[in-house]
């Protein structure tokens, strides 16, 4: 049965769309729109390769998240004195950037996308820890679903929007709006009172504490890190490859960055709001092997495709939404377990930790998948991550034959996640 939830706590979810979207926009800016946008502007491969280093500090964040969680900026709260500093710090050098010169000021871009990207990612251990704090447990699969649908969002605004306004509208003025759609949605933060429960947690004592050690202490803790570096291994094989698979198998770069662009952010979403909907109604062990099963299937479909050399667009592009579909479910169910055991004296450091991992997996997965394809062909690679899924099927089956994860539900948390 599905607990209902008071209107009073829906300013809680506009809250959290404002955050998770803004978040996602500097993302998708560096990551989907700027590597297009230089290129048009003529700068080689390599130099746009290195960008990918921007991404350093979302996989390194866990080092300084205990110092989110100890340290109380002396103004606007615990939280909220990490995130609203750091939001306008971020559009304000976006904003700077857009001043410049791409062509002649390459390097101060990618010093100003470092300095964002660790911002962005000191932001995300704030913003982590408030939706963990903030929400009941009951709440949590609409955050989840919150947090994954924000992605597809930051898809649109981030990297298909600003791209579309690049190719009208040239340069500044397109990442001007990147950097004004960022203070936009940054608006819901300031009407959060002092009230929230969340900032009767942190007293001296308790935020003192938060280091890595304590979460790698508890059992339920490290027993979801073990199941998530297992779990998403094999989507990286998948994803890094699959628009370089549509191009060879003939699909042309316009129907390739509408599948991966705009319909895929609507695919998101959708995947987003039933993953939150399913997540609610079953218990997270079984929706978890749901959610594997469902993308081993998707998987097998790219291995028969890679064997057969499918040129069908109608198939190529229905494997793609597939995929994408699932992912973002899948997203939604993984948060959610994530956010089960995070200990609420540390809530950002744990979920930090977690996510970390969600991304160190994924991108060993991403890095090894171009030498495999390379070296034995993309029926291989595609095949390898059907079998690494199916292992997910088995890792997820254990999870819910554990005797202290059996009954956990969206609606339950274990006493030892909440033990100090």
């Amino acid at each position: 049965m599905i607990r209902s939830i008071p209107k009073s706590r829906y300013s809680i979810f506009v809250t959290l769309i404002g955050l998770y979207v803004m978040q996602a926009i500097p993302i998708y800016l560096f990551g989907a729109a700027l590597p297009v946008i230089l290129r048009d502007q003529g700068v080689n491969l390599a130099t746009i390769g290195s960008m990918a280093l921007l991404f350093l500090p979302w996989v390194l964040k866990f080092l300084w998240a205990p110092y989110v969680d100890r340290w109380k900026p002396p103004f606007l709260g615990p939280r909220k004195g990490w995130i609203i500093p750091t939001q306008m710090l971020i559009c304000g050098m976006i904003v700077f950037m857009a001043l410049m010169d791409p062509r002649d000021n390459l390097f101060s871009i990618f010093v100003i996308g470092c300095v964002i990207s660790f911002l962005s990612a000191t932001q995300d251990i704030a913003t982590d820890g408030y939706a963990v704090e903030l929400l009941e447990e009951h709440e949590r699969p609409i955050g989840n679903g919150i947090q994954a649908g924000s992605l597809a969002i930051g898809v649109i605004l981030g990297g298909t929007g600003t791209l579309v306004l690049y190719e009208y509208v040239g340069w500044t003025f397109s990442i001007l709006m990147a950097g004004g759609a960022g203070v936009l949605f940054l608006v819901p933060v300031f009407f959060i009172t002092d009230r929230t429960k969340h900032l009767t947690i942190h007293d001296k004592e308790s935020v003192s504490k938060a280091s890595l050690m304590a979460f790698l202490k508890r059992p339920e803790a490290r027993f979801v890190l073990y199941l998530v570096l297992a779990y998403r291994l094999s989507e990286g094989f998948i994803k890094a490859m699959e628009q370089t698979f549509l191009k060879d198998q003939g699909l042309s770069l316009s129907t390739i960055g509408l599948v991966s662009g705009g319909s895929a952010a609507v695919v998101g979403l959708a995947g987003s709001v039933l993953g939150a909907y399913l997540v609610r109604r079953m218990k997270a062990g079984p929706f978890l092997v749901f959610l594997a099963l469902a993308r081993t299937l998707v998987f097998v479909g790219f291995s028969a495709a890679a064997y057969t050399n499918v040129q069908d667009a109608n198939i190529l592009i229905g494997l793609a939404v597939l995929n994408t579909f699932v992912r973002y479910m899948e997203i939604v169910g993984i948060f959610n377990l994530c956010m089960m055991v995070c200990h609420k004296n540390q809530a950002g450091t744990d979920f930090t930790i977690l996510s970390c991992a969600n991304i160190f997996v994924y991108m060993c997965g991403s890095m090894m998948s171009g030498f495999i394809a390379d070296l034995y062909g993309y029926a291989f690679l595609f095949s390898l991550a059907t079998v690494l899924s199916f292992a997910g099927v088995i890792q997820a089956r254990h999870f819910v034959r554990h005797k202290r994860y059996a009954n956990l539900t969206a609606n339950s948390i274990p006493n030892a996640a909440v033990k100090t």
